[in-house]
């Protein structure tokens, strides 16, 4: 525990001094005005530098520079915001005390000193930098925690995807360091591939666990069952697994999954209560609507596969709410822009798509939710 003592009289520094060593704070910096007390702080040290003390005692009156100022421009630094200030004073004047406490001093003690009242004080205020320490703490353990949830949840996250005409991708956008949203495509045998995109209720870690938890079930489920009904269905148990029977919460997520068969020339999907996607096949467009509700809410559900052929070419982009609720604030038809945007043949992947369609400062900072595309292309 070191304690800086900041007064231009040397008598009151020998008293606060003698009054402290007393009571057994032994590691005491003396100095007689606000500039010494700028030198030892170093102000220039990296942000990342040790705060070289726990306490700062300053008397309000002082020549050149005041208390006030200097309390100002010390909390003013990033690496001692929440240093805690006690002034000494003489000023009785309930004016000046109220601006100095405003300056972001957390008390003060009144000349002549009282000792008593000058150790309450002190163990107050070192009290409550105690209580900020720890919640700094757990807050930088949470931060780390996180830190390792992204890094997790980002490797789940699968990369292109190409093999013979066949070509898939994605770009993802997140609100938040954590989000519900995940894609994955696996071949599930010669010629056959399942692509899925599912978005999980809400934002944050709640979400990203849910939907890590999903990914853990979905590989095996879409290369094990295949088809798009089963599939689905599968999903949904997974997900009733997860409610708690007390849970004032019941999670629940939307997703489309299709299989691209290229020696059939067929796409078999189903929509589990997910924003349409779109299918551009052969010059026709088709949405993705048929399916089921969203997965969670039941334990048994009735599931719709459609079938789509396809003769020379399709392409199909499939997209979360993030997205088109962001165009239907800037568009009359937020489906149009999407088709129109997916029917030019220069916008050939997903991250190209999104930058037509968004401008980049909406990327960087704007958007209110997730947005996440996936865009599947082949050809005969």
């Amino acid at each position: 525990m070191k304690i800086a003592v900041v007064d231009d009289n040397a008598t009151n520094l020998m008293i606060i001094e003698k009054i402290l060593r007393k009571a057994g704070y032994n590691r005491l910096v003396l100095l007689s005005s606000a500039k010494e007390l700028y030198q030892y702080l170093q102000f220039d040290a990296p942000k990342s530098a040790e705060v070289p003390l726990d306490l700062i005692l300053m008397d309000l009156m002082m020549p050149e520079i005041d208390g006030m100022e200097a309390c100002q421009t010390i909390l003013s630094n990033e690496r001692f915001y929440d240093l805690p200030i006690i002034f000494v004073t003489a000023v009785g004047d309930s004016n000046q005390m109220a601006k100095a406490m405003d300056a972001g001093a957390l008390d003060y003690v009144m000349k002549p000193i009282n000792k008593i009242e000058l150790l309450a004080r002190i163990r107050s205020v070192l009290r409550l930098k105690y209580e900020k320490d720890l919640r700094k703490e757990h807050n930088r353990r949470i931060q780390n925690d996180l830190e390792l949830a992204k890094q997790v949840q980002r490797s789940m996250l699968i990369g292109p995807f190409q093999e013979g005409n066949v070509k898939i991708s994605a770009v993802y956008k997140p609100t938040y360091e954590l989000a519900g949203d995940l894609y994955a495509w696996y071949p599930i045998s010669p010629n056959r591939y399942g692509v899925i995109l599912l978005d999980v209720m809400g934002h944050g870690i709640s979400s990203s666990l849910v939907s890590m938890y999903i990914y853990s079930a979905l590989k095996d489920t879409i290369t094990g069952k295949g088809d798009p009904v089963d599939v689905i269905k599968e999903l949904n148990r997974r997900m009733n697994q997860l409610q708690m029977p007390d849970s004032l919460i019941n999670y629940y997520f939307t997703a489309i999954y299709f299989v691209l068969d290229t020696e059939k020339q067929s796409i078999e999907y189903v929509n589990a209560g997910h924003p349409a996607g779109i299918a551009i096949v052969d010059d026709e467009v088709k949405l993705l609507t048929e399916g089921s509700c969203a997965l969670g809410f039941f334990e048994n559900i009735e599931v719709t596969k459609c079938i789509i052929p396809y003769k020379q070419e399709a392409r199909i982009l499939l997209f979360t709410d993030g997205l088109s609720e962001w165009l239907e604030e800037e568009h009359e038809d937020a489906i149009s822009k999407l088709i129109s945007s997916l029917q030019d043949q220069d916008n050939d992947n997903p991250e190209t798509l999104l930058h037509h369609l968004l401008p980049s400062s909406e990327l960087l900072n704007g958007h209110k939710d997730d947005m996440c595309l996936v865009m599947m292309t082949t050809h005969a």
